[in-house]
């Protein structure tokens, strides 16, 4: 029964000095103002992602859509320092929040293509290997797939030569003809629904 006591005052003590510790709404809404005007100031980028990664773990009580607009310059501001795979993840949150938002799939659909490019030079390597080759064709058209969507959703919403050529591409490396077939009215009914920019009020 002590043991019960002394544990459970233990967990009381605990939970109440994380609650201290824990920024108010205010205080972190100002981070998160100070967060944008070092980003718009051209601050150094060691700065900028120092003042971001300590907002990360507060960015719960911002407002949602204050937070949305935070996780996606999150997202820049990784993707700006080449960590790629840290962008996606804050890029992706951005994403499923805001679906229609199409800047948010051009970045996403080009850090994927990145990552099919890799793949593909790993794919041309691998010739002489039936195995591996099975493989990373696997791997390819997955990441190809990954892909798709995204650079779609740009495309719809905000047409480039480049990104249509690119699309193309990626169905007959695929040898999706159905899809490559069905681009022009999925992109078409995309085009519907676009958002260009994030509020945060």
């Amino acid at each position: 029964m002590t043991k019960k006591i002394i544990s459970l005052i233990f967990f009381v003590l605990f939970s109440l000095t994380a609650y201290s510790q824990s920024p108010s709404t205010d205080s972190v809404y100002n981070q998160y103002l100070d967060f944008n005007l070092a980003r718009f100031q051209g601050e150094d980028q060691d700065k900028i992602i120092q003042l971001g990664e300590d907002l990360l773990p507060y960015a719960d009580k911002l407002p949602e859509k204050a937070r949305i607009n935070f996780y996606f310059s999150v997202g820049k501001m990784y993707e700006d320092n080449d960590q790629h795979n840290k962008a996606l993840t804050y890029y992706e949150k951005v994403a499923i929040a805001v679906p229609d938002y199409y800047v948010v799939h051009r970045a996403l659909g080009y850090l994927y293509l990145e990552k099919v490019k890799e793949i593909e030079g790993k794919l041309n390597s691998s010739s002489n290997d039936k195995a591996l080759n099975e493989q990373v064709t696997k791997a390819y058209n997955d990441a190809v797939r990954k892909a798709l969507p995204h650079l779609e959703k740009a495309q719809a919403c905000d047409p480039s030569d480049e990104t249509l050529a690119i699309i193309k591409t990626l169905y007959k490396n695929l040898k999706d003809d159905r899809g490559l077939n069905s681009l022009d009215s999925r992109l078409k009914e995309l085009s519907k629904h676009c958002i260009d920019i994030l509020n945060d009020r």
